[in-house]
């Protein structure tokens, strides 16, 4: 009797000093000032919220959910990054009393890690966010753009304010640009990028590291027998012939390739269809800054979720962030393989 009396006194004792405990322990962290959970801990459990470290196996448990050339819109489950921290800090409980105590002191913990998230990554010059996140979103992408382009811009807004074509300084701490939470590459081919909130529009676009010339697949053309095509400029302005966001027999050229040898671009035959075709061009010919200013191309940029794009255009439109493999379809595959296996 006396020892359960003296187990309960232990235990009363324990949540007695839990509720008090963001009073008597905390952390003083230069970056983000006074905190119960030390910072240490605070930032290995925002990153375990943010999923890394998590087996890609538990993100994408099946290839089919992610095909070759593919890209997958989604919601984080809060109540499974809960579940999630609550297991690793579960770790350290041992008796009833450290459990007592954790459960009193975890919704200042849950506090202290909704806020971390925001600071796990952090770009140079921007301003510090310090409120608790709310719901997060993210993309997995699958292709061999990622690959080709280790370092896209990914950029999200939480209204559509910017053209599709448009340069932008706005910081990730911007009011109408939302903050990239985590992205990286899992895998040469595979990006995923976490995002804090539900966007409305998201920019995919090319790293703009300098000038470069190029051609562009025309979009209405079958994906077997694609042809690459220059859009024309005006000689005088350097302004794209419009429609800017189309290539039509008026404002483009097909690019000619060498006989017997594909890939290769014949550049003189080039040169004298853009002449051509070029408006305001004086000479038969284009001199080699103006043949420049013709193949000078921006990087390329993909949006979803602008409303004023439809599909079929040179942009995809995305009304909302919809799931789009339920979850009776997803049994219903993993029954069929299973079966497969045990047969």
């Amino acid at each position: 009797m006396k020892t359960r009396i003296n187990a309960e006194v232990a235990i009363q004792a324990a949540m007695s000093a839990a509720v008090n405990y963001a009073d008597i322990v905390t952390d003083q962290d230069p970056d983000d000032g006074t905190h119960v959970v030390p910072g240490e801990l605070r930032r290995f459990l925002a990153r375990l919220r943010l999923l890394h470290g998590v087996p890609f196996s538990y993100i994408v448990p099946d290839a089919e959910l992610l095909p070759v050339e593919s890209m997958r819109f989604f919601y984080i489950d809060r109540a499974w990054t809960d579940a999630l921290v609550q297991g690793a800090l579960s770790v350290g409980t041992i008796s009833s009393a450290d459990r007592s105590q954790l459960e009193a002191v975890y919704p200042h913990i849950r506090d202290e890690v909704d806020e971390a998230e925001r600071s796990i990554r952090r770009p140079r010059e921007e301003a510090r966010l310090v409120a608790g996140s709310g719901t997060i979103t993210g993309f997995v992408m699958r292709s061999r753009i990622v690959s080709g382009w280790p370092n896209l811009h990914v950029r999200a807004y939480s209204r559509d304010v910017i053209a599709d074509d448009e340069l932008t300084t706005a910081a990730e701490s911007h009011p109408d640009r939302m903050k990239v939470l985590r992205m990286e590459r899992l895998a040469p081919a595979v990006l995923f990028v976490l995002f804090d909130g539900v966007p409305a529009v998201v920019h995919i676009e090319e790293p703009r590291q300098g000038i470069q010339f190029g051609a562009r697949l025309d979009p209405d053309d079958p994906p077997n027998n694609r042809r690459a095509k220059v859009h024309v400029r005006d000689c005088k302005t350097g302004d794209s012939v419009p429609p800017v966001n189309d290539m039509t027999p008026a404002n483009s050229v097909d690019v000619p390739f060498r006989a017997g040898a594909p890939g290769v671009i014949d550049l003189t035959t080039l040169r004298k269809r853009l002449a051509a075709a070029a408006p305001n061009n004086d000479n038969t010919t284009l001199e080699p800054n103006e043949y420049a200013l013709q193949m000078l191309r921006f990087p390329y940029r993909q949006v979803f979720g602008d409303p004023d794009n439809q599909q079929g255009q040179k942009f995809y439109a995305l009304d909302s962030f919809k799931a789009t493999v339920a979850l009776s379809s997803w049994k219903n595959t993993v029954t069929a393989k299973l079966a497969k296996v045990i047969k």
